[in-house]
């Protein structure tokens, strides 16, 4: 038997499209081992968001080889779609492929195998309206199952690649994502999270169906116990959505909604369609609609011309908000986006300095938020065995959940009294 190792980087779609790979491998006789051991067959999914997703795409392709340097090493992803001349350069990669037809690969490898050519296909992605029809049966060893539903943006923000690499948005049709998640509910997942590269596009290109549809739909599932919506933008929330989403009994009230900045002027620089004051009121909007809600962030530090003054709007924006979380990021040039070209690029030093301010800014923000639940009961979904005799599991508003362990909790939903709070988790006890 043949044996194929699997690497993926990046968002929630690359990992959703990597399941769905490996379950063709895997019908097609595969034995799917870690990638770190010896296979016939690596898949490296790659990601290109920044310049450091480019430079650990390349550690992990060179890992590959020299675990075995007989075996055959596929690219795939956004990294191949947008550089596949220097992926191919790459000592070692034996095949290219973008990130249209991932499902095809196994027929890559095939002709491969054949004459033992090196194969390139990368498609102008720009051209493609298609939704590539992937599915995942079975997640191993999750009890959360991540279902894509929309690919490509629109958006074209001034210092983003992804829009190049991923092409026009397109949507899963609603009769096949409505098909998965019931295969998923019959399997036991209890929680299903929606994930696309913009999914707050989702229908746009089907006209006769909206986000909001499919997630009254999915409602309606049987067995389906949580829907988690992935990121998205603020301006999805209007008040007419928020209205209707506040008495979706199953949909999680965790909310993932991308600001990069808290500063006016930054944003009008990156080409982002809405201004702090509206991110402030839809903040207040989920807040006065919808209880316990969790909101969590993306911001981007040292953007090109962020001046001292910009960044400090910015920090004082999320002090005065107060998510549950903020994942910080700093600015990394993309060749071919416009803010590349931008001057004032902001040297390396000042940009460490600003992100590690908005840590340290989050953790107090993140523990204020926690300490609301302090001696309260809250459902969690246990998810895994951890190593020091605690089981994990998150609560509907997507808090980490630690509790002493037990062979009934994983893959369970529990009621839990909450105790104690260390850092960014709450520690919990069964009722």
């Amino acid at each position: 038997m043949k044996r194929v190792a699997f690497y993926t980087l990046g968002c929630k779609v690359n990992q959703y499209e990597t399941e769905a790979i490996s379950e063709i491998f895997e019908n097609s006789g595969y034995e799917l081992v870690e990638f770190e051991d010896k296979a016939d067959v690596y898949v490296i999914n790659t990601c290109t968001v920044t310049s450091m997703s480019d430079r650990k795409s390349r550690q992990v392709i060179r890992k590959a080889k020299k675990t075995n340097p007989d075996s055959i090493v596929i690219v795939v992803g956004c990294y191949a779609q947008t550089s596949p001349d220097e992926v191919k350069n790459i000592k070692g990669v034996n095949i290219v492929v973008g990130t249209k037809d991932k499902g095809s690969i196994l027929k890559y490898l095939e002709e491969y195998e054949k004459d033992k050519i090196g194969i390139e296909y990368v498609e102008d992605i720009m051209k493609v309206r298609e939704f590539e029809r992937l599915e995942v049966k079975s997640y191993k060893d999750r009890t959360r199952a991540f279902l894509k539903i929309q690919d490509g943006c629109n958006q074209y923000c001034s210092y983003c690649i992804i829009p190049y690499a991923r092409g026009n948005i397109r949507s899963k049709a609603p009769e096949e994502v409505l098909a998965e998640v019931q295969s998923l509910a019959e399997r036991g997942f209890k929680e299903v999270v929606l994930t696309g590269i913009h999914l707050a596009s989702y229908g746009k290109d089907l006209k006769t169906v909206t986000l909001l549809d499919v997630i009254k739909e999915i409602n309606k599932i049987s067995g389906i116990h949580r829907i988690r919506l992935g990121s998205i933008e603020p301006l999805l929330l209007s008040e007419e959505f928020v209205q209707e989403i506040k008495d979706i009994e199953k949909l999680c009230p965790h909310f993932h909604i991308s600001l990069q900045s808290g500063c006016d002027l930054t944003l009008k620089r990156m080409n982002r369609k809405y201004d702090a004051a509206f991110y402030k009121n839809v903040v207040e909007r989920l807040r006065a609609n919808i209880s316990d809600v969790a909101i969590t962030t993306d911001i981007m530090v040292g953007f090109p011309g962020e001046t001292n003054e910009e960044f400090e709007s910015t920090f004082k924006f999320l002090k005065d908000i107060k998510l549950a979380k903020t994942h910080v990021f700093k600015y990394s040039p993309r060749k071919g986006t416009p803010a590349a070209s931008f001057e004032k690029q902001v040297s390396a030093e000042v940009k460490e300095e600003r992100s590690n301010r908005l840590i340290e800014l989050s953790d107090e923000n993140a523990k204020l938020f926690n300490s609301k639940f302090l001696n309260r009961e809250m459902p969690v979904l246990f998810e895994q065995k951890m190593d020091d005799g605690f089981t994990e599991g998150h609560t509907t508003n997507y808090i980490r959940v630690l509790c002493k362990d037990n062979d009934r909790l994983k893959g369970n939903i529990c009621n839990v009294e909450i105790m104690d709070i260390k850092d960014d988790y709450l520690i919990g006890s069964i009722k």
